[in-house]
Parts: C-alpha cells; structure tokens; sequence
C-alpha cells in the first residue's frame, strides 16, 4: 500500500513539474491614453506559442480588453531568461467612444530562477471603426509602451 501510495505521489509531481510554468497572471503597466493598468493573462500552447488576454482601465475609467496570439523566441544568448515576443490580435475600447480594432505586440521579457516575469513591450492598434467626428478620436494608436509583471504557474 505505500509502495502505491508512493507511486501515486511520484507520478503526481512528475505531471505537476511537467505542466509547471504554462501560465502566467499578473498586472500590465501601460504608458499610453494616460496610463492603463490592466490585469494580464498568458496561456503558453507550447514553448513557442502562447496567447494572453489582458483587461484593463485607463486614467479617463475607459476599459481596455485585448487579446494576441504570441510567438516566443529564445535569447538565452545573452543570458538565461531572455525571451523576444511578436503577436497579433485584437481589441476594444469601451469608453467615451467605443472601438473595435486589430493589434500588434512586440516585446522583451525576463524570467527570473523563481516564478517571476518582467515584460517590456509595445502594443499598436488600428480601429476598424470610428463612431465620433471628434478630432481626437483617431484610427491609430500607437499603443505606447507597457511594463508587465507576472507570476508563472
């Protein structure tokens, strides 16, 4: 009995270990529309492959909800950690005006030997529409940059 006891237990933390760091949950810092703090998400598909969904609020309480399917790339040349990433996706604003439009991302992140993230990146995105005919309200924004902080799981 503990020797299947024992078993079961090893098995468990081998698929626990297995599956370890395929998630990542934290909080994105943006530098554009005044400063939007969203709440952000990573699923990893792969090594390679992930997509995060991030949703958030602006200074002006406008809500922010984008989601990108990212590609992952090594940099471990310059130390272990590194990590390049380029993504593509979509997004709305709820706010003043409501939007709907399509994104990129690119960005630099490390991850420390314990579960931490840090993430710099910058995140374009074109409006497919534009329902005002207010001057400010335009197509493209630049998106600005972001710092993001997560703890992988």
């Amino acid at each position: 009995m503990k020797n299947i006891l024992l078993f079961t237990l090893l098995s468990f933390s081998a698929i626990t270990l297995a599956n370890a760091q395929q998630n990542a949950l934290g909080l994105r810092l943006g530098f554009y529309y005044g400063g939007v703090a969203e709440a952000s998400f990573q699923h990893y598909l792969s090594e390679l492959n992930r997509v995060e969904i991030n949703l958030g609020l602006d200074t002006s309480n406008a809500i922010h909800v984008t989601g990108a399917y990212q590609w992952v790339f090594d940099l471990s040349q310059l130390e272990q950690g590194f990590k390049w990433y380029a993504g593509v996706g979509g997004g709305a604003y709820i706010g003043k005006n409501a939007r709907i439009g399509i994104l990129g991302n690119l960005g630099i992140e490390y991850t420390f030997e314990f579960p931490l993230q840090l993430s710099l990146d910058i995140r374009p995105i074109f409006y497919l529409n534009r329902l005002s005919d207010d001057p400010d309200d335009h197509r493209f924004r630049h998106g600005g940059g972001a710092l993001g902080v997560r703890y992988k799981f």
